[in-house]
């Protein structure tokens, strides 16, 4: 090669001066939201309020069954009460039928205990 012939007919890619600008490959997206920790508290918070209004819901229920409870057992003695005298209401009744069907019979005594005993004995035929 000859000195005329030294350059080549073709120029070299170099880098320009102060070589080339950064790449950009991250995404610069803007935040959106609120941050994971308010996220994060924010749910804590409303479990907080859930069960502390499940523990106030459990105390409520609890003392309605008490107080239900407290009722049935104040209202135990009116209901047998009412219940023994529905029992001699029908009993007298029975005897009041018993003595109209039997009134022709010589020797039949209307409501006369079947039992040898004077103790008394409920009867456990119910008469509707």
């Amino acid at each position: 090669m000859s000195k005329a012939q030294s350059t080549p007919p073709y120029g070299q890619d170099l880098p320009p001066a102060g070589g080339f600008e950064q790449i950009r490959y991250r995404r610069n997206l803007p935040v959106r939201g609120p941050g994971g920790a308010v996220v994060f508290g924010g749910i804590f918070a409303i479990c907080a309020f859930g069960f502390w209004r499940l523990g106030q819901g459990n105390l409520e229920r609890r003392e309605l069954q008490r107080e239900k409870a407290w009722s049935r057992i104040h209202l135990v003695p009116l209901i047998m009460a009412e219940g023994d005298r529905d029992v001699y209401r029908r009993s007298q009744a029975a005897l009041a039928r018993e003595k109209e069907i039997m009134k022709d019979v010589d020797g039949w005594e209307a409501g006369k205990s079947v039992y040898n005993t004077k103790k008394y004995t409920p009867s456990t035929i119910v008469v509707l």
